[in-house]
């Protein structure tokens, strides 16, 4: 059974942010609130949790993992950032965009795409991811928490609603600590836009495409 932590959605408490964070380096996993959808995640640099990620979503080795930065400098450590891609990020960030760039040596192989060498990459606008990242003091995984291994899922499908309750019972004895900030969890996932070549591409339309697609044309 997951330890449940309780946070404020605006003003996250620094004491149980830091036990938190103990858990994450020691390797745990956790289900989560993005500006999303609520995710599954984990350190970046804990192998072992990466792999049972990995393995609660069912995520074969060539499916590249996104992850959570605070800030597009951050991206700069773990991503080659082009300054055409940069201009774009730029007025996106922080925000519900997911970005597929060239992974630098600072990616762990188990995160990113083994043939394109591509990782994905997110600067969530949500406080309670942002006091995560700083406390840990490196990137998060973030990838959303449908199971697809439970037929009766529905979790976080577009148009599906779950309570908090259906949610974190789902997935109760899958994960190491589950995070509460008193919401409803989210439904649409994040927009991905491919920047690894001279124009972006949009890769999924997910929350936000809107306000991109307006901004660009």
């Amino acid at each position: 059974m997951a330890q449940r932590y309780s946070l404020h959605p605006e003003t996250p408490q620094t004491r149980t942010i830091a036990l938190i964070r103990e858990q994450l380096q020691a390797g745990a996993v956790m289900l989560y609130p993005t500006d999303t959808v609520y995710a599954i995640g984990c350190d970046l640099n804990s192998k072992s949790a990466i792999q049972r990620v990995r393995q609660i979503k069912q995520l074969s080795n060539e499916k590249p993992l996104t992850f959570l930065c605070p800030s597009l400098s951050n991206i700069a450590r773990y991503a080659q950032v082009s300054d055409s891609a940069y201009r774009f990020m730029r007025h996106l960030i922080p925000g519900p965009y997911t970005f597929l760039l060239p992974a630098t040596k600072l990616v762990p192989k188990l995160v990113q795409s083994p043939k394109r060498k591509t990782t994905g990459i997110r600067v969530p606008d949500h406080p309670i991811c942002q006091a995560l990242l700083e406390a840990i003091g490196s990137p998060i995984i973030s990838t959303s928490a449908h199971i697809f291994d439970d037929p009766e899922a529905v979790a976080l499908k577009p148009g599906t609603r779950l309570s908090p309750a259906d949610l974190f019972d789902r997935l109760d004895k899958l994960v190491d600590l589950i995070v509460d900030d008193g919401q409803e969890p989210g439904n649409q996932v994040s927009t991905i836009v491919d920047l690894q070549g001279s124009e972006p591409i949009i890769v999924r339309q997910g929350l936000g495409w809107e306000a991109l697609e307006m901004s660009y044309r």
